[in-house]
């Protein structure tokens, strides 16, 4: 886990943010990170997930207009791309919280992870705000043997990111 600290990426209004840790790149290993399911059960996506194509999108709360909308697109989006690719979608909101979410929004395709106890995924992906401990906006995609193929950070967090682009790449995985 690196915890370096850089400002100048993103901005909480007027005012640049603290990030922790490291941006990844592709081609690079997927770092690994334990999270919590909607039952605050363990959760290893990147070893777990071996053998699938994954994206992992990265927002700052489900409770937001915009991570609702990227959230709500993506679920449509999981329903056709079969069982070979799997969406997640990782915030630092609690696991009930997610949980609530979902079912309030119909959202059944998509695997919601929290990162609020230890945040190894904010922090491993250089992610994670210091200012208000959520995550900043993010897409990567993950190959079969757990390397990154697409990684995509936000510009701004009400951004969102460019959903063909990071279909095409997960589907370029296979």
């Amino acid at each position: 886990m690196s915890n370096v600290e850089r400002k100048g990426i993103v901005k909480l209004g007027p005012n640049d943010a603290t990030l922790i840790g490291n941006d990844v790149a592709v081609g690079q290993t997927a770092p690994a990170f334990i999270a919590s399911a909607n039952d605050w059960s363990t959760v290893d996506v990147v070893n777990a997930g071996k053998g699938k194509v994954r994206i992992l999108a990265a927002v700052p709360s489900l409770d937001t207009n915009v991570c609702d909308r990227e959230t709500r697109r993506f679920n449509v989006e999981a329903s056709s791309l079969g069982d070979d690719i799997a969406v997640y979608v990782i915030s630092t909101d609690m696991p009930m919280t997610q949980k609530k979410w979902c079912g309030n929004a119909g959202v059944d395709r998509v695997i919601t992870i929290s990162d609020v106890l230890n945040a190894e995924f904010g922090i491993n992906y250089g992610l994670l705000i210091k200012e208000r401990r959520f995550l900043r906006r993010a897409v990567f995609v993950i190959d079969r043997n757990n390397t990154l193929t697409y990684v995509d950070y936000m510009k701004s967090l009400g951004d969102e990111p460019n959903y063909e682009e990071v279909l095409a790449a997960a589907k370029a995985a296979l």
